[in-house]
């Protein structure tokens, strides 16, 4: 069965869109059109690229209309007002249920990072998580950092790589389950809250129905 890779619009702004990326799509193009390039032929006009996802992540993705709306989001993603919200799942047991990850990282092998026990400039995420059943766990993630690849080296951190992520030690499954999955931010006075739960994986499709999701239902609300 051939998987749906075209962006799917899921807020209209006068000043910007918000989409929901397929997993498996470049977001800059590599071989073929990659995500901007195939967002912007969905909208017919011109977009402006403010933060971006990894090929294996799924999720939201905010493209800005024009040059002044840009520059804001730019603003705001350097000073840390956009809240992000991922959620991810591992069939591995956690060394710790909840809490933080943060460290220095570096390059490793193979276009991978490694997590440091220093912090000149650490990458900081924060988590809960949920047992869904036996062997899967779901993680709420939420960065304060955006360093590349952070948090799938903040899952392996823990002893809980992402199902899926080859790179990061994680069990070989249909797809890499890391998704965007809310967006929250103060956009010219009103507070913007987004977020989507449409997307590939049947591991996804079980947490998004069970019961102890309901609790991450407005990640914004928690306490962070």
């Amino acid at each position: 069965m051939k998987i749906e890779t075209t962006p799917q619009i899921i807020a209209i702004e006068t000043d910007y869109y918000i989409f929901n990326k397929a997993a498996g799509v470049s977001f800059h193009s590599e071989n073929g059109a990659g995500f901007v390039v195939q967002a912007e032929a969905l909208v017919g006009e011109s977009l402006f690229a403010v933060h971006r996802l990894d090929k294996v992540t799924s999720g939201l993705i905010i493209l800005a209309r024009n040059k002044a709306a840009a520059a804001e989001f730019t603003e705001l993603f350097a000073s840390r007002r956009i809240n992000k919200f991922y959620v991810a799942l591992t069939d591995q047991k956690p060394k710790k249920k909840q809490g933080w990850v943060k460290g220095d990282m570096s390059k490793s092998r193979r276009g991978g990072f490694k997590l440091l026990k220093s912090h000149h400039n650490p990458a900081i995420t924060r988590f809960y998580s949920v047992s869904l059943r036996a062997n899967l766990r779901a993680f709420l993630l939420k960065p304060y950092s955006g360093k590349t690849h952070q948090l799938r080296v903040a899952m392996k951190s823990i002893a809980a790589p992402i199902l899926g992520d080859l790179q990061y030690s994680g069990s070989a499954h249909d797809r890499t389950y890391l998704h965007a999955y809310a967006l929250s931010f103060l956009w010219r006075g009103t507070l913007k809250h987004y977020r989507v739960t449409d997307t590939q994986g049947k591991q996804f499709s079980e947490l998004f129905q069970h019961d102890s999701f309901q609790h991450w239902s407005a990640p914004w609300q928690l306490d962070w």
